[in-house]
C-alpha cells in the first residue's frame, strides 16, 4: 500500500509541476510561431508560394483536361466546362464560398 501511495503521489507532483513548465513552454512556442509567421519575409514568401502553386495547379488542369476532355462521362465534362467558365470570368471563389487569393 505504501508503494501505491508513493506512486500516486509522485504522480499528482509530476502532474502538476509538469502543467506549469508545459503550459509556460508551450505559451513561449506559439509566442515564436507568431513572430515568425508575422515576419514579413516569411509572409511575403508564403504568398509567392502561393500564388506559383496555383499558377501550376490551373496550367495542369488545363492541360490535364483537354487531353482526357473527350473519354470523361458527360456529368464530369459538364463539371469541367462549368469550371472553365467560372476562371475565364474570375469569380474569384470556390464551391465553399471563399476566396482563392
Amino acid at each position: 500500500m505504501r508503494y501505491r501511495l508513493t506512486f500516486a503521489a509522485g504522480l499528482v507532483l509530476g502532474y502538476v509541476l509538469g502543467t506549469r513548465a508545459g503550459r509556460e513552454r508551450y505559451e513561449q512556442l506559439k509566442k515564436s510561431a507568431m513572430q515568425f509567421a508575422q515576419n514579413p519575409a516569411v509572409r511575403n514568401t508564403a504568398e509567392t508560394a502561393a500564388h506559383q502553386g496555383r499558377e501550376f495547379a490551373g496550367k495542369a488542369y488545363h492541360a490535364v483536361s483537354d487531353k482526357v476532355g473527350d473519354r470523361m462521362p458527360d456529368s464530369v465534362a459538364q463539371r469541367v466546362r462549368t469550371l472553365r467558365e467560372r476562371t475565364a470570368h474570375g469569380s474569384g471563389e470556390d464551391d465553399w464560398g471563399t476566396s482563392n487569393t
